[in-house]
């Protein structure tokens, strides 16, 4: 493999791996508030879906503007049933998903008049940022450059929520709540309203998110377009033990391996079947691996001395 020829698989990865690490840093986030958030496939799908709907009246901005309230719509539905009424997180994310996945399949046909994929005329895409000082680096100005903002939003999320958990009152009132709410309310934390916090921003990264897939990667919204990447997401927020930076970096890894299977289908001619299966076996072994460190750890603490 040549030099461009990997420079290109490395900038699609970074592309590809966007909004996983949005939704990833989403659902470490509200790991960290002690609430397992299995709703994000259905929060990047309505994200998805305003980007669309709204970006096509208004343009990108407006786009990305409707991406959030669409989401942050939906985040509110699953907060009000998780916090406020003390829901089971696991019925209640998977009810978001389908909720979310039904209404875009009912609001489709009786606002637009289609069927499965909307895609109106003169949607604009995202804007590509050149950066000219870095463009102009030898190697690294075609891996930092040419991206749209959203991207680079998800690389600034990385540092900016390592900063919001541990180095915050706030952050620290979020952690707290996550591993002893009853301490933490004991210790006069308002742990409900840090999970609502919580939820919150996750559902403006996921919003980002969808809007990436919506208006950069492709410009239309279909109903499964996110094509599980939410459980991606999961399993990156998992296998980083829900910190931000190992987080990204499985993130990361998803992405490489959904970037190098367009490369091997469009390129190499392998067939279809075999390269789409790669981030999700990509998954299963991060989820392997996670099984075993646990029981490891579980093992020391169990074992005497």
């Amino acid at each position: 493999m040549d030099v461009q020829v990997l420079q290109v698989l490395l900038s699609k990865t970074l592309e590809m791996s966007a909004p996983i690490l949005l939704a990833a840093m989403a659902g470490a986030l509200c790991r960290q508030a002690g609430i397992v958030n299995i709703g994000l496939e259905g929060l990047m799908l309505a994200g998805a879906f305003g980007a669309v709907v709204f970006g096509h009246l208004g343009g990108p901005a407006a786009g990305l503007g409707g991406a959030v309230l669409c989401a942050l719509l939906s985040g509110v539905v699953f907060a009000l049933f998780v916090v406020g009424m003390d829901a089971d997180q696991i019925v209640a994310g998977l009810g978001l998903n389908l909720l979310v996945v039904g209404l875009a399949g009912y609001l489709l046909p009786v606002l637009f008049n289609v069927q499965g994929v909307f895609s109106p005329p003169g949607l604009q895409p995202l804007p590509r940022w050149h950066l000219p000082l870095v463009e102009s680096l030898p190697v690294a100005g075609g891996l930092l450059s040419g991206y749209d903002p959203v991207v680079y939003l998800s690389w600034a999320s990385v540092p900016a929520c390592w900063f919001f958990l541990y180095r915050t009152v706030l952050g620290a009132h979020m952690r707290a709540a996550g591993e002893a709410e009853e301490a933490a309310r004991a210790a006069g934390i308002n742990a409900a309203g840090v999970k609502w916090l919580a939820l919150l921003a996750g559902a403006v990264l996921c919003a980002l998110a969808g809007a990436q897939l919506s208006l950069s990667q492709v410009t239309l919204f279909n109903k499964q377009m996110t094509a599980g990447r939410g459980f991606i997401a999961l399993a990156a927020f998992y296998f980083g033990n829900a910190r931000p930076m190992p987080t990204a970096i499985a993130s990361l890894l998803f992405g490489f391996f959904e970037a190098l299977q367009f490369r091997l289908q469009a390129e190499r001619g392998v067939p279809s079947q075999m390269v789409q299966m790669l981030p999700y076996l990509a998954v299963v072994l991060a989820l392997v691996l996670v099984a075993v460190r646990e029981r490891r750890r579980r093992i020391r603490v169990a074992s005497p001395g």
